[in-house]
């Protein structure tokens, strides 16, 4: 603890003035985040599928930290349509930083309107298009997007004929796809960019839902000693909430120190991925954006 308090005081300070956007946020990892920002001065925006436990967790922010500006838009990432009325709602607000934390592994399968596999959906294909559309007003301010990464994405390599892995069954492989495409399609996206960040950061293995994607036997008999060994919601955010202070160069991410697990973050490269690859990834990436833009009308 104290030295998370130590990592807080050197790596942090206020962000009073600052709007943030998050996805996910009353998840475990973006639930806790969401108490760090508050604390930091943040006015915060939750961009949530369940808007019950949304305005829930909204009405707990303000009666934890009295002042703190809280603002919730529906958003359900499967529906293309709702995340183009999301982004309009973001249009009209001043937008300094935009966290995409939401995700989903092991769900039912299906097709969206997009005609994309759900968990390809989720994980890449609206948080792209979310990040395409804010990107211009978030430049205006010098903002900053910071996307969750996994290491995951040693899991799988992109298939050209599958692009959204719907023909596979291995639910790690299909996760590790679409985060794969998430973390190299941004950073080929903002080559070259200048006035607007980008941050991928990795929170590490924590419990959380996403990781409750086991039968309910095996979950029961391995989520205590989950608990025990591996970092608690609260310290894995850190990385997270680090991004929107630390400078990231192309190729780069922040993530637990030790074997990209646990410990403090660190800033380290961002390699698994040959350059061939990651021009691939920004051409089909671009691809899926057409394809969303073209669905959301």
């Amino acid at each position: 603890m104290i030295r998370t308090k130590t990592f807080l005081h050197a790596c942090t300070s206020s962000l009073g003035g600052k709007t943030v956007a998050i996805t996910g946020s009353t998840g475990g990892i973006g639930g806790e985040l969401c108490r760090y920002l508050a604390v930091l001065g943040a006015s915060l925006i939750l961009l949530d599928r369940n808007e019950e436990r949304s305005h829930a967790h909204r009405e707990r922010l303000m009666g934890e930290y009295p002042g703190v500006t809280v603002e919730c838009i529906p958003l359900d990432l499967e529906d293309i349509r709702s995340v183009k009325r999301a982004c309009e709602c973001l249009h009209t607000r001043t937008l300094d930083v935009f966290i995409h934390n939401a995700g989903a592994y092991s769900i039912p399968r299906h097709k969206t309107s997009c005609g994309y596999d759900n968990v390809f959906q989720i994980n890449f294909a609206s948080p792209y298009y979310m990040i395409d559309s804010l990107l211009p007003q978030l430049r205006e301010r010098g903002g900053r997007v910071i996307a969750v990464g996994s290491i995951a994405h040693r899991y799988s390599h992109i298939d050209p004929h599958d692009v959204d892995f719907s023909a596979r069954s291995t639910s790690s492989k299909v996760y590790g796809n679409a985060k794969r495409y998430l973390m190299f399609g941004l950073w080929e996206r903002f080559r070259g960019e200048e006035g607007a960040e980008l941050v991928i950061a990795h929170p590490g293995i924590t419990l959380t839902g996403i990781t409750a994607h086991y039968p309910k036997v095996i979950f029961a008999l391995i989520k205590h000693p989950m608990r025990v060994i591996f970092m608690k919601p609260r310290r894995a955010c850190l990385a997270i909430l680090w991004g929107l202070f630390e400078d990231c160069g192309y190729g780069t991410w922040l993530g637990p120190g030790l074997f990209d697990v646990w410990g403090l973050p660190r800033k380290k490269r961002l390699g698994g991925c040959p350059s061939a690859e990651r021009e691939e990834i920004g051409r089909l990436a671009a691809r899926v954006l057409k394809q969303c833009k073209e669905c959301a009308q």
